[in-house]
């Protein structure tokens, strides 16, 4: 492992999570996030700690083969989920798991939000499906979160929350931000009749411009 870029990931991880915290996005304790090392280790926060004290030291080194980590804290209870995202898809290296207000209302509902924001699918991807219900933290979780982020960057967990995934954590945490604001408006929409869908084709371009050729190469 290379220690110097664990210690980058570790203040990265800390930054983030202050970040997340004093968004709105979670309360107290709740939530999670993580960044890759390599193909073996990721840097995660540890388990039931405040986000307002955390320092970098106190993100969590993890081995993602054996799920065995180093100091003295737990990692989140929901590193499993996240080391099986990071072995299913290496292109991702960032993961934020949250419990925010409207994407959780959506998850309660056990709904899917479907395709109707530009933002929503020029970096989610598509439509945000719904995990199926399990208890947290669990490799039957872990299944379905795999399962509902296939060919995405977002999905909603039932009765538990959301999770976005990442080229960079950076843009894992927009993807956190863009979910929660598209679960917002697919709220409000039901007021005045339901969203309207943004075509497959119009999907397709967006993404693959947000992918390809969105800012400065």
């Amino acid at each position: 492992m290379n220690r110097e870029k664990a210690k980058l990931m570790q203040m990265e991880v800390c930054k983030t999570a202050q970040e997340m915290y004093h968004s709105g996005l979670v309360a107290g304790t709740w939530g999670n996030i993580s960044a890759r090392v390599d193909e073996d280790y990721m840097v995660i926060t540890p388990s039931g700690m405040d986000y307002e004290r955390l320092c970098p030291d106190d993100m969590v080194i993890v081995n993602m083969n054996t799920l065995e980590y180093e100091g003295n804290l737990k990692p989140s209870i929901e590193t499993v989920v996240h080391s099986a995202v990071y072995k299913d898809r290496p292109e991702v290296n960032g993961i934020v798991h949250t419990h925010s207000t409207y994407a959780l209302t959506v998850a309660t509902a056990r709904k899917e939000i479907p395709p109707i924001c530009d933002d929503q699918v020029q970096i989610l991807g598509g439509s945000v499906r719904l995990a199926g219900y399990t208890m947290p933290g669990t490799k039957e979780m872990a299944k379905e979160v795999i399962r509902a982020l296939k060919e995405r960057a977002g999905a909603l967990i039932a009765n538990h929350g959301a999770i976005t995934v990442g080229r960079t954590l950076a843009e894992a945490y927009t993807g956190s931000v863009v979910l929660e604001k598209t679960a917002k408006i697919y709220i409000n929409c039901q007021s005045i009749g339901g969203a309207v869908e943004i075509s497959q084709a119009d999907i397709d371009f967006f993404h693959d411009f947000f992918m390809n050729k969105y800012g400065q190469r």
